[in-house]
C-alpha cells in the first residue's frame, strides 16, 4: 500500500517540532502530523504566516493540538530563544523535522555572518538540533528528519578554509552545497547515535520536484537566472503537489518500520510514491568530518549525547 498522510500511524502523545511550518512542505507536514494526533510545535520566522497556517490546520482539523514558536534560522540568538521556549514547555521531543530552507538567493549573510543558504539550511538546523538534543534523548526512539534535495548532487562538501564562499559565490552551487550539508548531517548524526549506543534515529528525505513557493521566491529574488525560471516552470507544469511532496519526510517521521540512517524519496527520483532509496555519494566520511569541523567552529555548539539515559 502506498504511503499517504491518511496512512500515518496514530501519533497521539507524541511531540513534533517542524521548522518552516508556515508554508509549503512544512505546513503540510504539520497538518498531517496534527491530524494523526501529534502535538505539533510550528517553528517559523514569519509569525503572521504562522498564525494563518495554524488557523488553516484548525479549520480542517478542529481538534488539532498546535503551538507556534518564533524561529529565525538565520540568527543563532533566535535559535537559542526558540529552543529554550520549546524545552521549557516540553520535557521530550519525539520528532524534529528540519524542513525549512532557502533556494538560489543572491549572496547574503545571516545575522551571524554566515553565507545565507548554508547558514539557514544547515547551520541554523545544526544549532537547533544541538540545543534540543536533551529533549530528543528523553523520548523513546526519537527521530530527527533532515530534508535535502536532488540539488545535493550539484553541491560540493563544505570547505573549512572558506565556509562562507568568500569570492566564490554562485547561488545554485551554494544551494547544492547547503543541501549536501543536510545529507551529510543526517548520516553523520546517525553515526553519532550508533557509536553512543542511543536508539534515537536520524533519517533523510527529499521531496522530488514539488511545486511550492520556494521556486517563486528564488525567481523573485533575481539571482536564480535561467535555471530558476526553468525549474519554476517545470515544477508548476509537472511537479507534484505539496501533499505528495511531503510524503517522504512524513514517512521518515512516522513509518513504524523505519531504521536510523534510512533515506526516503520519490520512487522515480523526482516523482512518485515515497519509498526508501539508496545513497550514492562517495567520500562521505571525509565530508562529514569537515562538516562537523565547520559546524562546531561557526556556531560554537557541539552535539552532546551525554544526556542520553543508559
Amino acid at each position: 500500500m502506498a504511503f499517504t498522510a491518511e496512512s500515518i500511524p496514530n501519533q497521539t502523545g507524541r511531540i513534533a517540532v517542524v521548522t518552516g511550518a508556515n508554508g509549503g512542505l512544512g505546513l503540510e507536514s504539520a497538518r498531517a502530523l496534527a491530524a494523526a494526533g501529534a502535538h505539533v510545535v510550528m517553528a517559523a520566522r514569519d509569525q503572521k504566516k504562522a498564525i494563518a497556517a495554524k488557523d488553516e490546520i484548525l479549520g480542517r482539523h478542529p481538534k488539532a493540538s498546535l503551538e507556534i514558536v518564533e524561529l529565525d534560522l538565520g540568527s543563532l540568538a533566535s535559535v537559542k530563544n526558540c529552543a529554550e521556549t520549546i524545552l521549557a514547555a516540553h520535557e521530550k521531543i519525539d520528532v524534529l523535522m528540519n524542513n525549512a530552507g532557502l533556494m538560489a538567493l543572491p549572496e547574503g549573510k545571516t545575522a551571524d555572518g554566515f553565507e545565507m543558504q548554508l547558514g539557514v539550511n544547515h547551520l541554523g538546523h545544526w544549532a537547533l538540533t544541538c540545543r534540543l538534543m536533551p529533549a530528543l534523548l528523553r523520548a523513546d526512539r526519537a527521530r530527527v528528519v533532515s530534508v535535502t534535495s536532488t540539488a545535493h548532487h550539484m553541491g560540493s562538501p563544505v570547505d573549512p578554509s572558506n565556509p562562507n564562499l568568500e569570492g566564490r559565490y554562485d547561488p545554485w552551487l551554494a544551494y547544492g552545497r547547503s543541501k549536501l550539508a543536510n545529507y551529510h548531517f543526517a548520516l553523520g548524526l546517525q553515526e553519532q547515535f550508533d557509536r553512543a549506543g542511543i536508539d534515537a534515529m536520524s533519517l533523510l528525505s527529499h521531496p522530488g520536484l514539488t511545486y511550492t513557493d520556494l521556486q517563486g521566491k528564488a525567481l523573485d529574488a533575481g539571482a536564480s537566472g535561467f535555471l530558476g525560471s526553468f525549474f519554476h516552470k517545470l515544477a508548476r507544469g509537472t511537479g507534484m503537489t505539496v501533499e505528495a511532496g511531503a510524503r517522504p519526510q512524513l514517512r521518515a517521521a512516522t513509518d513504524p518500520n523505519a531504521r536510523g540512517g534510512w533515506f526516503y524519496a520519490p520512487r522515480y527520483v523526482n516523482n512518485g510514491a515515497a519509498v526508501r532509496r539508496r545513497y550514492f555519494r562517495p567520500g562521505r566520511e571525509a565530508a562529514i568530518a569537515k562538516l562537523w569541523e565547520v559546524s562546531e567552529h561557526e556556531t560554537g555548539l557541539a552535539l552532546d549525547l551525554r544526556a542520553a539515559p543508559h
